[in-house]
């Protein structure tokens, strides 16, 4: 019994003193961290622009290495083109903002990747609808067993809507021109999707509902890894036949998207940045979006368009140009590994990586090194982001001001309409009423003749009465 009572004792007072540790040493740290940050086994390559022997984390940001890009304006056809089968993902988006509208009735067409044996930069530019209350239909991109199903822009008469591709159709893969080195497959859930922002890795897809314009993605941050993709906020969609999850032959009534929201958890984008922002869907609004990454079409070199691609028939494609990407500064310098930069918190303040001193060691005012940069860098970004904003309120006024104009105009042409209709209907009642009083006229002329002929009739017959009623003479 003592001895279990002395052990009761002994446990109690071991506790007691466990209940109050001991500051640490000075200098020293609470965490278990190696005094020296120790260097992964396998190092990822130095980058340029770091100092030899750096570690960099192989999350920084590395832009794609320039490619030649076919850019060429092409003439939309004027029905919905047939379903052409890709084998990889069209490239990543490029930079096409667009000038000002001509006029009020004008479209914002191409800004897209198209298919001609390749996949070529339509470039973008405004247009007349061909014939009046013609409306503008989106390329349309479908990611099917590894391979890619494309459909090209095209005009929509009003009563015309697009049609989904059947699953099914038998499709074979498009010819591909000689000297054509295939990309990647398309990486992302299959369905509809648009091609990746640009500077983003190729052969991602971002997956999208039908009807979004490529160019909504332009000003998004470009995406590493898959993840990105696009739900739509306001739409108007009818007469749409989805059976279990596979669409057979859907029917895409009346769309009308005004704006789509790009959501991106932080691990699939470049800048290491979640998104979750709202986007205008209009293709001219949305291109005009300030890009984080700048990889800007190239002008065609002709301005004869390409005519709407038909499979076996030849056209002759404009040489191609190189296009390379401005990458921002803070994407542009390397950063820390995450792993490093939690061993760097947990390590002694003499071993922390790009630390000079600890906070309680600068001068009142002074600030460590590093912050000057990030201060001017996050002074930028702010002044980028007042500047985009007001281009982006710059743009909204002129498009309403372009809609109200267009608004004036349809109002004054269906005034103008209804006058002529209206002049029109009393021409019309005019030449009946002449055409009424010409057959009246007629009708009475031919009465007249009539009775004529019949008093004439009458009197011959009584003239050859009386001279039968005569004595013949002996």
């Amino acid at each position: 019994m003592r001895t279990i009572i002395a052990l009761i004792l002994g446990a109690a007072t071991l506790c007691a003193c466990n209940s109050q540790t001991p500051p640490p040493p000075q200098g020293a740290s609470t965490a278990e961290a190696p005094a020296e940050p120790t260097a992964p086994q396998s190092a990822p390559p130095e980058t340029a622009g770091t100092t030899p022997g750096e570690n960099v984390s192989e999350e920084t940001y590395t832009p794609p290495e320039p490619q030649p890009v076919v850019s060429a304006y092409e003439e939309p056809p004027s029905e919905q083109p047939a379903p052409v089968e890709v084998g990889w993902a069209p490239p990543p988006m490029l930079v096409d903002p667009p000038p000002p509208p001509p006029g009020p009735d004008y479209v914002w067409t191409g800004g897209y990747w198209g298919w001609y044996g390749n996949w070529v930069w339509i470039h973008g530019h405004w247009l007349p609808p061909p014939r009046p209350h013609y409306h503008w239909v989106q390329p349309y991109y479908d990611h099917r067993d590894a391979h890619v199903i494309f459909v090209g822009g095209f005009w929509a008469a009003p009563s015309v809507s697009f049609v989904v591709p059947a699953i099914g159709l038998g499709l074979t893969l498009a010819a591909v021109l000689p000297g054509v080195v295939p990309g990647p497959p398309p990486m992302g859930p299959e369905g509809v999707f648009v091609p990746a922002p640009p500077g983003s890795r190729p052969g991602i897809i971002i997956p999208a509902p039908i009807g979004v314009a490529p160019a909504v993605v332009t000003g998004a941050p470009p995406v590493v890894n898959v993840g990105m993709r696009i739900n739509v906020n306001n739409t108007n969609v009818s007469n749409t036949t989805v059976n279990n999850t596979v669409i057979n032959n859907t029917v895409i009534n009346n769309t009308t998207i005004n704006n789509v929201t790009i959501v991106a958890p932080a691990s699939a984008t470049a800048t290491h940045v979640a998104v979750n922002a709202t986007v205008p869907a209009q293709a001219h609004l949305a291109a005009a979006l300030p890009p984080v990454v700048r990889v800007p079409a190239p002008t065609p070199s002709s301005s004869k368009p390409l005519p709407p691609y038909v499979p076996g028939r030849t056209v002759s494609l404009p040489p191609p140009q190189v296009v390379h990407a401005v990458v921002p500064p803070e994407l542009a310098h390397p950063r820390p590994a995450p792993a490093m930069q939690e061993a760097a918190r947990g390590a002694p303040a003499e071993t922390r990586p790009g630390e000079a001193m600890r906070p309680a060691e600068r001068a009142p005012g002074e600030r460590a090194p590093g912050e000057n940069g990030a201060a001017k860098a996050g002074a930028e970004r702010a002044a980028q982001q007042r500047a985009a904003q007001e281009a982006e309120a710059k743009r909204n006024e002129a498009q309403a001001a372009a809609e109200r104009k267009h608004q004036e105009a349809a109002a004054e042409r269906g005034k103008q309409q209804a006058a002529q209709a209206e002049a029109a209907r009393k021409a019309q009642e005019a030449q009946r009423a002449q055409e009424a009083e010409r057959s009246k006229q007629q009708a009475e002329a031919a009465a007249a003749q009539a009775r004529k002929k019949a008093a004439e009739e009458a009197a011959a017959k009584k003239k050859a009465a009386e001279e039968k009623r005569k004595p013949s003479p002996q």
